[in-house]
């Protein structure tokens, strides 16, 4: 008996094209003899969709068309069991459309990634594949994250975070970071990932320019230390909190000293195809010593435990090349393309790194059952409000 897959990508969130291909590419990889998969498209306004052209990459060419020929769904328990239902059903149709066995969530970004879907699907019971709650909103907040990683005894750079309170008097921000940091900073937004909103400054001037960027997307900028001669390693994890293995280590390749959103997912676009991650140039395994592949790679695994994250997830790091310095850049839950490129060269081809995602929602779910969350009470029974007018 094959097991139904609800397929969850797009979603409220600049990362919401990325997600798109991100979550495709895994529907092309998902193993038919095994899954029924039922994709569940979230539009950039919130609301869900199936229909028989939601799972065609070619169809997002013209979104206007593929939702007028698709149908709005939810969420829903039916008989105790988890399903996907439309919202509103036709005369004579019937509401379900699919019992569903796991969620396997693709999304990028606010709204979505940062545990708004997970709460949403965990409220719902509905077993779902990455990381829980928690440790979703932990991964998604760069400062919150940065205070575990030290807390924990892995090294992050310093920091000045700073509300939209804030926006409005650049002098106190300026003056801040040149006495704490000193120029050249990286400024980017506390929520965000895929490079959107993030820029470095190197003069006062450049920094009010990159804080009203940073500002244009979040609500909490976090401004550090930019490292001048700098070299990106990246290193994925599979697991959960009680038991994880890193991937092979990547050199991301950028045409900048930061990788920005055109270098990850535009830049070989034109000639590999929509392939969002893994189009990206990159040198695997990363071109350093074993020693620091080997400290990086135990890094990541205990940057994935401390914060508690299931499912696969890509963990970024910065070496200072002058003083060779290793800092844990950000973590992301659920990264593109599932990181699957960094898998394969250690014998994990992509569908059963989705085997094993899914197998670990699963784990999870059971063990979830096994806790008691609610019980049987008279409390209600006595109670009466005083003042209430019928």
């Amino acid at each position: 008996m094959k097991t139904t897959v609800a397929l969850i990508f797009g979603g409220k969130s600049v990362e919401h094209e990325i997600s798109v291909i991100s979550a495709l590419q895994a529907e092309q990889s998902l193993d038919k003899e095994k899954y029924d998969v039922l994709p569940v498209y979230i539009s950039k306004s919130g609301e869900m969709y199936c229909g028989e052209r939601i799972g065609d990459i070619e169809a997002y060419k013209d979104i206007k068309t593929l939702l007028s020929e698709s149908f709005r769904v939810t969420f829903a328990r039916i008989d105790g069991r988890p399903a996907v239902i439309r919202t509103a059903p036709k005369m004579f149709q019937k509401p379900l459309v699919s019992y569903i066995d796991v969620a396997l969530p693709v999304v990028h970004g606010t709204n979505v990634e940062d545990g708004t879907l997970a709460g949403y699907l965990n409220m719902i019971g509905v077993p779902f594949a990455g990381c829980d709650v928690l440790s979703a909103a932990l991964s998604m907040d760069k400062y919150a994250m940065k205070l575990i990683f030290r807390e924990s005894g892995i090294p992050v750079l310093d920091c000045l975070v700073f509300d939209s309170e804030d926006a409005s008097d650049m002098d106190k921000i300026a003056d801040g970071v040149e006495k704490k940091i000193g120029y050249p900073v990286i400024v980017k937004p506390v929520n965000l990932g895929s490079s959107v909103g993030i820029s470095k400054a190197d003069s006062r001037e450049k920094l009010t320019e990159a804080v009203e960027e940073a500002f244009m997307y979040a609500d909490r900028i976090l401004i550090e230390r930019a490292i001048v001669n700098l070299k990106e390693i990246n290193c994925s994890v599979l697991g959960d909190k009680n038991e994880a293995r890193p991937s092979v280590c990547e050199r991301p390749v950028g045409s900048d000293e930061i990788l920005s959103y055109e270098d990850k997912y535009l830049g070989s676009s034109k000639a590999s195809g929509s392939k969002g991650m893994a189009s990206t140039k990159r040198i695997i395994p990363a071109d350093i010593d074993e020693e620091t592949a080997e400290k990086i790679r135990d890094y990541a695994v205990r940057a994935f435990k401390a914060l508690g994250c299931s499912g696969v997830s890509r963990i970024d790091f910065m070496i200072d090349s002058d003083t060779g310095e290793i800092f844990l850049n950000e973590i992301n839950s659920i990264p593109g393309s599932l990181s699957f490129y960094l898998w394969e060269p250690a014998g994990i081809k992509y569908p059963k790194l989705l085997d094993e995602m899914i197998a670990l929602a699963l784990k999870r779910e059971r063990e979830r059952g096994k806790i008691t969350y609610a019980f049987d009470t008279n409390v209600l029974s006595g109670v009466k409000l005083k003042g209430f007018k019928k």
